[in-house]
């Protein structure tokens, strides 16, 4: 007979358990920002290449069209992102962050860089290190390009 592994002997299950601590304090700190973190994620990916076509930016995301479409509504109604027509082509649009959707990046970023320091300060700098080049390593090898937006 053949032992069944437990979920505790996975390292997927340990990852997990921490990616969804770490995430689902991250998105509460945003949560007070009036934003959730997909938004986050496509205000940040928008913030160093404004104005940006939909499809460069689903493509940068690894997102489809349609979901970029709707996150770039959701924030067009908070007041943050605006949609600005091609003069040449009326179906051609670009989108960029509004004053308050680029004053907001900061605040954000702020909350992420808190985020990680409440969460991981309690490893040693080698720890972190050694955490960050594995995960980095295993990224690279598996060929995963696209940022984690839910």
């Amino acid at each position: 007979m053949t032992s069944t592994s437990e979920l505790t002997d996975h390292t997927g299950y340990w990852m997990r358990m921490v990616s969804n601590a770490v995430s689902q304090e991250f998105a509460r700190k945003v949560s007070d920002e009036d934003v959730t973190v997909a938004e986050w994620a496509f205000m940040r990916a928008l913030y160093d290449f404004e104005p940006t076509p939909p499809s460069v930016l689903a493509e940068r995301m690894g997102m489809t069209k349609g979901a970029i479409s709707k996150l770039a509504e959701r924030l067009a109604a908070k007041g943050l992102v605006r949609r600005v027509e091609s003069r040449d082509d009326k179906r051609a649009h670009t989108l960029s962050l509004t004053t308050e959707g680029r004053a907001k990046i900061p605040v954000l970023a702020s909350l992420a860089d808190e985020n990680d320091a409440e969460f991981f300060g309690v490893l040693t700098k080698e720890e972190r290190d050694a955490l960050d080049r594995i995960l980095r390593v295993l990224a690279a090898r598996r060929q995963l390009t696209a940022p984690p937006v839910d």
